[in-house]
């Protein structure tokens, strides 16, 4: 069987090295788990073909053992290279993830990038489980945001009480519960 393997997709104005993504990648490399976080351009030249084409050296390698974590703008791709697949990976988890539920604090920003209407059957056939994850106080992205996608994917939202937006200035440079599901996945 091949291995697991993981991609974190950050959000605007994100890169590989911030918030929990480090330490989410050494913590799952010590469970034989690679992890490959693209760099995306943002916000300048932010679009969806631009993160499209900085993707696409990967596709290739997506298969059934492959968790896909969106954060932010991030989890929003997600659904995007959900709509797209053709065999499921095994696992799509959103973490503080935009769909257009006002308020969001970069709505305008994030509409531009995809709009905010999906293929939710073609998404839900294109992994085998989900996850999603929100915040009670989260200053970007509105709680109905998370319970809208949950709804959507036919799973339970994880609520994280007093998380914000779930980075380093929220305190989010570790981030154990997702460790935790992720283990229950792989």
């Amino acid at each position: 069987m091949a291995e697991n393997k993981a991609f974190i997709f950050h959000g605007t104005g994100g890169y590989p090295e911030e918030n929990w993504f480090p330490w989410l990648k050494a913590s799952l490399a010590k469970q034989g788990c690679p992890v490959i976080i693209p760099r995306f351009l943002t916000p300048e030249g932010q679009s969806l073909a631009t993160w499209n084409q900085a993707f696409d050296i990967y596709r290739s390698q997506l298969d059934e053992n492959t968790l896909l974590i969106g954060h932010s703008l991030g989890g929003l791709y997600l659904l995007r290279v959900l709509e797209s697949m053709d065999k499921p990976v095994r696992a799509a988890i959103f973490i503080g993830a935009s769909i257009g539920i006002r308020p969001i604090k970069f709505y305008e920003g994030d509409e531009k990038f995809s709009g905010f209407q999906f293929k939710w059957g073609k998404i839900k056939a294109s992994a085998k489980s989900f996850r999603v994850f929100h915040s009670d106080n989260d200053p970007y992205v509105s709680l109905g945001n998370g319970q809208e996608l949950a709804k959507h994917l036919g799973v339970d939202l994880t609520l994280v009480p007093h998380a914000g937006h779930f980075n380093a200035s929220a305190g989010y440079t570790q981030f154990p519960q997702l460790l935790e599901e992720i283990k229950s996945l792989i």
